[in-house]
């Protein structure tokens, strides 16, 4: 179990390869049958939170990674990674498969659902336009894509 920890303590380190060291090492942990359901949510809220507050893309990937392991032998509520769906428009797309994938296989309430934008917001439109959908995605110069999914109540 301290290696758990010492990997949990290593997501927050300054430089990126112990993070995404510790990320992989975390989804090793998440792919077996050796956790169990509180440690398991533990560490994949750790891992949504590096990935939302991370800068480096192949962080964010590791730790995607390691969260879509969990779901061999865990049943994840929405709400644990429901952060994420904030960081899509900022995502890559490869790393935006990860996160629909991780979306999709959670065990969502009946009052929650994932689905489609009907029509999804466009690059370069003006911030607060009706069709601006987030703040990061609208008017500035980061990667762009429309963002494909909405989280509802």
């Amino acid at each position: 179990m301290s290696d758990i920890f010492a990997a949990l303590e290593a997501l927050t380190d300054r430089d990126p390869d112990r993070r995404d060291l510790a990320a992989a090492s975390l989804g090793d942990r998440l792919r077996g049958t050796t956790l169990g359901a509180d440690t398991a949510r533990l560490v994949v809220g750790r891992l949504v939170s590096l990935t939302v507050n991370e800068p480096i893309t192949r962080v964010w990937e590791s730790a995607l990674n390691a969260v879509s392991e969990s779901f061999n032998h865990h049943r994840l509520p929405l709400d644990l990674v429901k952060p994420l769906a904030a960081a899509m428009p900022t995502m890559e797309p490869e790393i935006l498969a990860h996160t629909i994938y991780i979306l999709g296989a959670t065990r969502a309430d009946g009052a929650t659902d994932v689905r489609a934008f009907p029509q999804p917001p466009r690059p370069g439109r003006a911030r607060g336009s009706p069709t601006c959908r987030s703040r990061d995605h609208c008017g500035t110069p980061r990667r762009h894509h429309p963002q494909l999914l909405t989280i509802a109540p």
